[in-house]
């Protein structure tokens, strides 16, 4: 007897939210997928662009330790799998940037499911092309550290010649300003958060570790949204505070 056919699943970034971002590989797959199972954050701009007809499951896990199965990977994307239909599960940002990839990929290896990775724009990466500044310089950042800010301690002295990002670091957002301060960074240093960059509600604001926390309080910044640290976040573009898209940042 032939055995059954095993769907595969494809681990895809849908980058920080505006569809024109996508990866061409990316859009393939959305365009003809049959199972769409996407994190809750995923930007309905980009979730339309799957067929009518295809079956949309929910199985992203939000703030604060919120776990909706003990899986590393929700059960339906494993049950769909076996079933024999193909999945794209989709992620914010890079699946591999802090989106749970290397989790989800030992499970589906347990299972002995096909899979792909299809990698996608990082937030970090979208939000400093939305708003026109460099992650490096010559002059002052010879190096990025991408963070996770609510596992990640900041205690520890860093160069002054680096770019700090911390992913999902609004609910730490004070926290994470007093401990690099703490550390040994002046309070001086440029801060800016931004709140739902690339996409239409894009907002940020610019301060230092001094008073960013209270400026991005009094403009209500909601998530998700990044704190990137550091002297280049001084050149981000001050056009607008409520840029819509990355197309904003292009000049000339």
């Amino acid at each position: 007897m032939k055995a059954k056919r095993r769907g595969v699943v494809y681990l895809v970034g849908a980058g920080p939210g505006d569809p024109e971002l996508l990866t061409v590989r990316a859009s393939h797959l959305l365009a003809s997928c049959e199972v769409l199972a996407h994190d809750e954050l995923v930007s309905e701009a980009i979730l339309s662009l799957t067929p009518r007809g295809a079956e949309r499951i929910r199985v992203g896990r939000r703030a604060r330790g919120v776990r909706h199965h003990d899986a590393r990977i929700h059960p339906l994307v494993i049950e769909r799998a076996l079933d024999g239909l193909d999945v794209v599960r989709l992620k914010g940002g890079d699946p591999m940037v802090f989106g749970r990839g290397g989790e989800e990929i030992d499970e589906l290896r347990a299972a002995g499911i096909a899979f792909e990775v299809v990698p996608g724009i990082t937030a970090a990466l979208g939000a400093a092309a939305a708003l026109a500044f460099p992650l490096t310089h010559r002059d002052s950042a010879h190096a990025v550290t991408l963070r996770a800010a609510r596992t990640a301690k900041s205690s520890s002295k860093l160069s002054g010649e680096e770019t700090l990002v911390y992913y999902m670091g609004l609910a730490e957002l004070e926290t994470t300003c007093r401990e690099l301060v703490a550390a040994g960074h002046w309070k001086s240093t440029p801060a800016l958060v931004v709140s739902s960059a690339t996409r239409p509600e894009q907002r940020h604001v610019l301060g230092t570790l001094a008073n960013v926390c209270q400026r991005a309080r009094s403009e209500r910044l909601e998530s998700p949204a990044l704190l990137f640290v550091g002297e280049v976040v001084s050149r981000a573009s001050l056009v607008t505070s409520r840029a819509p898209t990355l197309r904003l940042a292009r000049t000339g």
